[in-house]
């Protein structure tokens, strides 16, 4: 049988994959990660499907429960919110299944930084402004961040810079952002994105602070910091460009 990682997404139930809610609809066990991921989803279980909440369940019993439905022949449909490959604790599960020689795949879902970007309406690689994009976080009292990933060298590059759970440390993500990108540099923070409750700020690194904590956001959100969040002027791209050569099939 067959443990299916599944990327939920940022919030909004149906910003989820065909693939990723066949797999609900077919699985007998659900393990999900509370508050995160939409309670509509949870709809999709078959009936009579075992649906587990693991927002209080530690690492060894979530892979315990996953071990225990493998051994009873059933597939699991283990949603995260997001989409699996960022920030999602799926490693050190997929890490002991292996050991375990239980099957897994993982289901790709739309990430909470490209779900804010929608609610900006703006384009994260803009032409002659910023190619890249660099998605980190900030250190915490759980997980440090690895030597040379702090966001004063990471923003040495002054691409795009998209921190996850950061919206607590705002002001050290505003100083420590300001040193390469200057103090009117766009900033905009997204929390709840896509769902009802959803918050958009928008601001410079001079003034993203005070309104993250004006607005009472603590958690939950996506701050965005660069020059593509107002570019205006910048060349158009090369792939719809009337000098580009195009074949005819």
């Amino acid at each position: 049988m067959t443990v299916y990682f599944i990327g939920a997404g940022p919030g909004a139930a149906d910003l989820i994959t065909v693939r990723a809610q066949r797999i609900i609809a077919a699985s007998p066990v659900c393990l999900y990660a509370g508050s995160l991921v939409p309670q509509e989803l949870l709809a999709e279980c078959p009936e009579g499907a075992r649906v587990i909440d693991t927002a209080r369940l530690s690492l060894d019993e979530i892979v315990a429960l996953l071990i225990d439905a493998d051994a009873a022949g059933q597939d699991v449909a283990r949603l995260h919110s997001g989409d699996p490959s960022i920030f999602s604790a799926v490693a050190e599960q997929v890490r002991r299944l292996e050991s375990a020689g239980v099957a897994y795949q993982v289901v790709p879902g739309v990430p909470a930084f490209t779900a804010a970007a929608a609610a900006l309406g703006r384009e994260l690689t803009v032409p002659g402004v910023s190619q890249s994009i660099v998605l980190t976080r900030v250190s915490t009292l759980s997980t440090a961040m690895p030597e040379g990933e702090d966001l004063r060298s990471l923003g040495r590059s002054g691409a795009t810079m998209v921190v996850h759970l950061g919206a607590h440390r705002i002001d050290q993500i505003a100083e420590e952002l300001t040193e390469n990108y200057g103090r009117d540099c766009p900033a905009a923070v997204v929390a709840f994105a896509s769902r009802p409750d959803e918050i958009v700020l928008r601001g410079t690194l001079a003034t993203i602070a005070e309104q993250v904590k004006a607005a009472g956001v603590t958690k939950t959100a996506v701050v965005i910091v660069g020059r593509v969040l107002a570019a205006e002027g910048f060349p158009d791209s090369y792939l719809y460009s009337a000098t580009r050569e195009r074949t005819t099939h």
